[in-house]
């Protein structure tokens, strides 16, 4: 188990896990010890790469001891029972096992987010993650064209794939360098503030050349208020050596040596352009299955080999892709879907509002109603009628707000997706 913020020693660890035939787990260092102790029993971990600071997680009664049962390495310092990084850069590499790898063995296991559900862990094979790569970077014309004169900006955290993959892996193949950051690979949350905030005025950030936005839906507005496209299943053209015009709002196309198809998500029914379904993937980037699930490997990845994304979008006549939401995220009002993004989209376009989410109240009459929550900029005296106001002029009758609640902040993870369990939970003790 990798539980490390971003550092080296996070390449380090993961190049050399997998170079020796092992597979690594990736974790988030502040979750809770009941929440790692899940993923460390799921995944049977059997050394823990750490900071000193987080040991004491692993010192909960849950937990094999440290130094006698569970190996327990930590990057800086080593607390008593632990073993120091540094010793095992100087280790003798003479008697090391020849490794014989297949392409189809397992190599990382990051575990879903649990947006939606309880989290699972993802087996990545050796294949998947290095025809991903080849997929955004390799070739005369790649979709994510990068060199060693690029500078690629590692903010988002290592431990989720998003980073890992499309960051460190990228990076790391096209040899990138060291200064000045041209490829800024962010999430919507970090999109909003730099539209937002009046400090990116006062830095130069004149030879950032691309920003590559995923994880989480970007709403067109947001897009052009920062004038970058962005989220690796489909890569915008803009980002290739020899660019093409890109859409407003578009992912892009699908990649090189995968296939995508749009779906009914009630009957399965294959969908024509312009309409929209869920967004179907297949190619020898997808993951191998969910860890020890066959149920919930057999209900995402279809026996002809189709994995559900649980993306709702379309493809337009000139093969470019639009995401509109997520199928266990559309609100149900009577008979028509209303997507929660298009509207948070909306919302924070408006001058008075710094961030806003977007969750199904469940309705009597029609089933399901979106509410809205709001965080109002700072000295901001808007009220719930101007916000309601302010979205019925631009939406039809039934994607109407029928509630908003102010509040602090809008709970997300670390990938920058809407935690809206937390949120709908919140609305069931509400008045």
């Amino acid at each position: 188990m990798i539980l490390l913020q971003n550092c080296p020693e996070f390449a380090f660890s993961f190049l050399a896990v997998s170079m020796l035939g092992a597979m690594s787990t990736t974790a988030n260092p502040f979750c809770t010890p009941a929440e790692i102790f899940k993923q460390f029993e799921a995944s049977r971990t059997k050394l823990v790469i750490t900071h000193a600071q987080f040991v004491d997680k692993f010192r909960h009664e849950m937990f094999p001891a440290i130094g006698e049962d569970l190996k327990v390495v930590t990057v800086d310092e080593p607390p008593q029972g632990c073993i120091s990084f540094s010793s095992l850069l100087a280790a003798g590499e003479e008697d090391l096992p020849e490794v014989a790898i297949n392409a189809d063995n397992p190599v990382a296991l990051p575990f879903s987010s649990g947006t939606t559900g309880l989290p699972k862990g993802v087996v990545l094979t050796h294949r998947n993650l290095v025809t991903s790569v080849a997929q955004q970077v390799d070739g005369d014309n790649p979709n994510l064209y990068l060199s060693a004169d690029d500078v690629v900006l590692c903010v988002l955290p290592l431990f989720h794939i998003f980073s890992l993959n499309s960051v460190l892996f990228c990076s790391l193949r096209a040899g990138a360098a060291k200064h000045r950051v041209t490829v800024a690979a962010v999430v919507p949350p970090i999109v909003l503030s730099l539209a937002k905030t009046p400090l990116v005025e006062k830095f130069d950030l004149s030879s950032i050349r691309i920003v590559l936005s995923g994880a989480a839906p970007l709403g067109k507005e947001l897009e052009e208020a920062l004038h970058r496209p962005g989220p690796v299943l489909t890569m915008c053209p803009a980002f290739a050596k020899n660019p093409l015009p890109a859409k407003s709002g578009s992912c892009g196309s699908v990649v090189r040596n995968a296939e995508l198809k749009i779906t009914d998500p009630v009957t399965g029914f294959s969908l024509g352009r312009n309409q929209p379904g869920e967004i179907c993937i297949r190619g020898a980037q997808i993951m191998k299955g969910y860890l020890n699930d066959p149920v919930a490997t057999s209900t995402t990845i279809d026996a002809d080999g189709w994995l559900h994304t649980g993306d709702i979008g379309f493809v337009d006549d000139d093969d470019e892709i639009f995401i509109v939401d997520r199928v266990k995220e559309l609100i149900k009002y009577k008979g028509f879907q209303v997507p929660p993004a298009e509207l948070e989209a909306m919302l924070i376009c408006h001058p008075d509002i710094v961030d806003a989410a977007v969750v199904p109240a469940k309705d009597d009459t029609v089933g399901e109603v979106p509410v809205a929550f709001v965080v109002r900029t700072a000295g901001s005296d808007l009220t719930e009628e101007a916000v309601k106001g302010f979205i019925s002029k631009q939406v039809v009758f039934y994607k109407r707000l029928h509630k908003v609640y102010f509040v602090q902040a809008i709970p997300k993870s670390p990938a920058g997706k809407i935690l809206r369990k937390e949120l709908r939970a919140r609305l069931a003790t509400s008045p």
